[in-house]
């Protein structure tokens, strides 16, 4: 689609943007985005504030064209922008920019106001609950910031949870989002740690908050999925990380982005595992272990063979990975590898 679009916009800049919006925001909706995101988007298309006001629902949320969330400010101008969720239905989606929209900006009004439409009936649907397992609409409503307090109180009780119950939100590869109550204090806890919502997949894991405040366990858990790996010998790691064991790396995760290009490190570290099949679940295993014979064990190799490795490896990184900074370096590499590999989702 990107492809498409850049062919298009050589030919047609406008036929080129419009397309460029449109996957934009289909790819949103593929990836189960918040409301948030959606207003966010139409104003950094734009290049306007951006707002949605679902009344009805208690939906207020307003971006500026630089991405960042604004107060309500003053009520919407009606000589604006605007389509409705519906149609013949009241406006709902803004541009703070006044006349009939057209070209671009009737493009991204248009599929804000779809997108916003699907999210809406998913999460604020009026669709009958049969029980907090079939409930999926109320765990997103509960683990959505622009949702206002009382639609999050409201979610909470569908689901049978009490404010003053603790519980964290998990966030599996590929799956919906799970909310998990967290045991009352002083109950024996399995000594497992990993989450029954993961089901064996890839999972980020939130920490324990009060359930008011499960968007930001969510947010944290939608980080730690990125430094989840599949385990395997080409990508070897945990397959469960939680957001409470990450201490700064969630800086890393900020500064790795779908757009980053891969640091020379990171470069050098696919060349390296490019090059031999044993290259990533050694380098990985030499990264993490406590020493070099704990590694050589975990591998099952003898003690020479692996120095034999490491010296190969060392020239496809290009930097020792035998004293404590060489050591650290790798580590970052790794991580950043997994971060750049998990941008997209």
């Amino acid at each position: 689609m990107k492809e498409l679009a850049g062919r298009l916009a050589a030919l047609d800049p406008d036929a080129g943007a419009a397309l460029h919006v449109i996957a934009y925001f289909d790819r949103l909706v593929e990836g189960r985005a918040g409301l948030e995101a959606l207003v966010r988007g139409a104003a950094v298309l734009s290049g306007d504030t951006a707002r949605l006001v679902d009344e009805g629902r208690g939906v207020r949320i307003r971006v500026g064209a630089d991405g960042v969330r604004l107060a309500g400010g003053a009520p919407p101008d009606p000589r604006w922008m605007s389509a409705p969720l519906e149609p013949g239905g009241v406006p709902a989606v803004w541009l703070e920019r006044a006349g009939p929209p057209g070209g671009v900006h009737a493009m991204v009004l248009e599929r804000a106001a779809a997108a916003a439409r699907v999210v809406l009936d998913r999460t604020r649907g009026r669709a009958p609950v049969q029980g907090p397992g079939d409930d999926p609409a109320s765990v997103e409503v509960l683990l959505d910031a622009s949702a206002s307090e009382h639609a999050r109180r409201q979610a909470a009780g569908r689901l049978g949870l009490r404010d003053t119950v603790l519980a964290r939100a998990v966030a599996p590869a590929g799956a919906p989002p799970v909310v998990e109550p967290m045991p009352p204090p002083g109950a024996r806890v399995p000594a497992a740690r990993e989450p029954s919502a993961a089901g064996g997949r890839r999972a980020g894991v939130g920490p324990a908050v009060p359930v008011l405040g499960l968007p930001v366990s969510w947010a944290a858990a939608r980080a730690a999925l990125r430094f989840t790996a599949e385990g395997d010998e080409r990508d070897p790691g945990p397959r469960t990380v939680y957001a409470d064991d990450l201490g700064a790396l969630v800086l890393l995760a900020a500064a790795v982005g779908a757009g980053t290009e891969p640091v020379p490190d990171v470069r050098a570290l696919e060349r390296a595992v490019a090059a031999a099949p044993w290259a990533a679940l050694t380098l990985h295993t030499v990264a993490f272990a406590p020493s070099l014979r704990a590694a050589a064990t975990e591998l099952t190799l003898h003690h020479s063979t692996l120095q034999d490795r490491l010296a190969q490896a060392e020239q496809w990184l290009g930097w020792p990975v035998h004293d404590p900074y060489g050591r650290l370096r790798l580590q970052l590499a790794l991580m950043a590898r997994r971060l750049h590999r998990t941008a997209g989702g």
